[in-house]
């Protein structure tokens, strides 16, 4: 019944977690059930809670399963539900404004209980940040810019003319809006306003 489930559920390599499990049965036969679909070799264990459905390959055991994409789940999105974003020079580095790549993920998330959480995970380092506001799939792009917007010298490479290009072409190609910053941009520091006068942004916005 379960590895059905699963099948049905998810694609090979997407990480599974116990806690989203949605059938009638008690935690702990559930728990029986993944360690029978382990020794069985149908599932692969990730970590504590977190499993995955093997990837086919010629490696013995298949594709084993990254933990970007667990991170990824955990803490940025999963089951179509957007919970967090990414920031910080993790995201700077994603625009082209940096071209470091960061050792630390940096994400800001609804799923942390305080303002700063340092974690690992299978030697992967994460910065987790709790939102200013609950993070939706509306609004993750425009917190997102904010957040990069109070504190762009920092990551600007001491380049701010890139910079300046790379965020002008983030705010039209997802379309933000003055009226979508307005609605935000009162949760950041006030030298936001001084960044994005000095940075001519607000004749970018749709």
């Amino acid at each position: 019944m379960l590895y059905e489930y699963l099948k049905l559920n998810y694609l090979p390599n997407e990480p599974i977690f116990v806690s989203d499990i949605d059938l009638p049965v008690t935690n702990g036969n559930l728990r029986r059930m993944f360690k029978v679909l382990c020794d069985s070799g149908k599932i692969e264990r990730f970590d504590k809670g977190v499993y995955y459905i093997p990837k086919q390959s010629r490696l013995k055991g298949g594709v084993p399963l990254g933990t970007d994409a667990v991170v990824r789940a955990k803490y940025v999105s999963r089951n179509r539900k957007t919970d967090g974003y990414y920031s910080g020079y993790t995201f700077a580095n994603q625009l082209g404004i940096t071209t470091q790549v960061p050792y630390i993920v940096e994400i800001v998330t609804n799923n942390v209980s305080s303002r700063f959480r340092e974690v690992e995970l299978k030697g992967r380092k994460i910065i987790l940040r709790r939102s200013r506001t609950v993070v939706t799939d509306e609004n993750y792009r425009i917190l997102q810019l904010l957040d990069l917007l109070s504190n762009i010298a920092q990551y600007a490479d001491e380049d701010i003319v890139t910079a300046s290009s790379c965020v002008k072409t983030y705010i039209q190609k997802m379309e933000i809006s003055k009226k979508d910053v307005d609605q935000y941009i009162g949760e950041y520091p006030e030298r936001i306003y001084k960044n994005m006068y000095e940075m001519r942004f607000f004749d970018v916005f749709a």
